[in-house]
């Protein structure tokens, strides 16, 4: 039998859920939406296309994280998303670790990486298609 598999959600654990849930909601103005899966603590923010974050409180657990563990989402309009991080005083980089440098793959597509709170990558790129 072959399955057919569609993303659903990525789950981050956070030393602070609230301090995540307005990190995400400042900076890529993610709503949040209902946990409906149980009464934790646990919050989660709509990635839009019933596509979820999930921000799992562990406030007593260590966080290990480099560059490669990362999640990408895409924008038409990367250049609005550019500034915004700059109003909000977070330094961004591309993938070589160059500060405030937009990167460019190979086939033009245009991505930035910057860290969550909790020291999480986040790329944003243009792939839009």
């Amino acid at each position: 039998m072959t399955h057919t598999f569609s993303f659903n959600h990525i789950a981050l654990s956070v030393k602070d859920v609230d301090e995540s849930v307005q990190f995400y909601q400042n900076v890529l103005q993610l709503k949040e939406i209902e946990n409906t899966a149980s009464n934790s603590e646990t919050r989660w923010l709509s990635l839009n296309e019933g596509k979820q974050l999930h921000l799992i409180p562990r406030p007593n657990s260590e966080i290990k994280i480099n560059k490669a563990v990362h999640f990408a989402l895409s924008t038409s309009n990367l250049d609005a998303l550019i500034t915004n991080l700059k109003r909000l005083n977070i330094e961004f980089f591309d993938w070589k670790d160059n500060p405030n440098t937009i990167y460019v793959r190979k086939d033009g597509i245009k991505q930035i990486y910057f860290k969550d709170p909790n020291g999480y990558w986040i790329e944003i790129n243009n792939d839009v298609k």
